[in-house]
């Protein structure tokens, strides 16, 4: 597949991306959901963990795991481990406390002032063993049609409003004409300035970054609604030319790319690993944004990075990287009026 340099035109970006082999959607279909064929794929072996988050690894991601190596840090993100399944005392399944906000319309919370969550699906493209959301209940926080009227309907009232999130799962796993006509309509309230996607589906299937959602994103952008994008990566590694193309064609909309980190143990606490990150995303068009402490979510204690190890990567970065490369080291507190900032950068 020929490399496009990001100083190139729109077309050129959008042909390099067409010219994959399956489409995204193929790519969700054909995932890997077993150990064994997670084993054959990258020829080792594997302890078979029953646990109760599925495995689910697209193969886009999975070609960029070294094979061979049990201890890869993109594989160590996505193998269900024994460790999963033990309880440790402050780790529990609602670690952020989303549970118990103030009750809204089905699919939408609002933790901080002038911006509204809408968790449109529980589904995603990659199950992340260290997700906060692991253990949450989509099946009664999932919007149907009716309720996604409700929800813009509640929109419309609440002039403080200013900014919505979507969320999930992940909001990219929507098809294309459910989503673009969820962004008119959100995009048709005045009062609404920003979109916010969070998602993670452009790292791991970069398929995903189609001409209608490009299209579409542009056309808002060139009106009065920002679209941000806040992509999910923790590693170098996770950038690779796919990526960078599919990047591209995002940055030819004219939206904000941003990014946040999650810090893990063996897979990204070392400065010189987190460093790498920030020149990869930079170099590809992503801002460093977010490098989140991992959420106290059961089934995870064994990703965790102390604070103190965090002040110490942070001070690392900052005597190598300009300011505006180094992310903002944070936690989300149940309650906060806002992240909390844990290193003053």
């Amino acid at each position: 597949m020929p490399i496009i340099p990001l100083s190139d035109t729109r077309l050129q970006a959008r042909s390099a991306v067409n010219v994959e082999a399956h489409n995204w959607q193929w790519h969700l279909q054909h995932a890997i959901r077993t150990i064994c064929d997670l084993e054959r794929a990258l020829d080792i072996t594997l302890l078979n963990v029953t646990t109760d988050f599925p495995l689910l690894v697209p193969q886009p991601y999975l070609g960029r795991i070294e094979k061979g190596q049990v201890d890869d840090p993109l594989l160590l993100q996505v193998l269900p481990r024994f460790q999963e399944n033990q309880q440790v005392p402050g780790y529990n399944h609602d670690p952020v406390g989303e549970l118990g906000l103030p009750a809204m319309p089905t699919g939408l919370m609002q933790k901080y002032q002038g911006r509204v969550l809408v968790t449109l699906t529980g589904a995603c493209a990659v199950n992340c063993r260290y997700c906060f959301r692991r253990h949450y209940p989509y099946e009664d926080n999932q919007p149907n049609s009716q309720e996604i009227e409700m929800i813009l309907d509640f929109l419309r009232r609440d002039h403080s409003i200013h900014e919505v999130i979507l969320s999930g799962g992940d909001p990219l796993v929507m098809k294309d004409s459910r989503l673009i006509g969820l962004l008119d309509d959100i995009a048709a309230i005045d009062h609404i300035r920003t979109i916010r996607f969070h998602t993670r589906l452009p790292i791991v299937i970069p398929q995903r970054v189609t001409q209608a959602l490009v299209d579409n994103l542009a056309k808002h952008q060139r009106t009065h609604t920002n679209i941000v994008i806040v992509f999910h990566t923790n590693h170098p590694n996770e950038i690779d030319d796919h990526v960078k193309q599919a990047v591209a064609w995002l940055k030819t909309a004219g939206v904000t790319l941003l990014n946040q980190s999650v810090l893990l143990k063996n897979v990204n606490d070392s400065s010189e690993t987190l460093t790498r990150l920030s020149r990869s995303l930079f170099d590809a068009g992503i801002l460093p944004y977010y490098l989140h402490a991992l959420d106290p979510v059961a089934g995870a204690a064994h990703f965790d990075v102390t604070e103190e190890r965090g002040h110490d990567l942070i001070r690392e970065m900052t005597a190598q990287l300009p300011g505006y490369l180094i992310p903002r080291f944070v936690r989300e507190v149940s309650g906060a009026s806002s992240k909390q900032m844990l290193y003053p950068v």
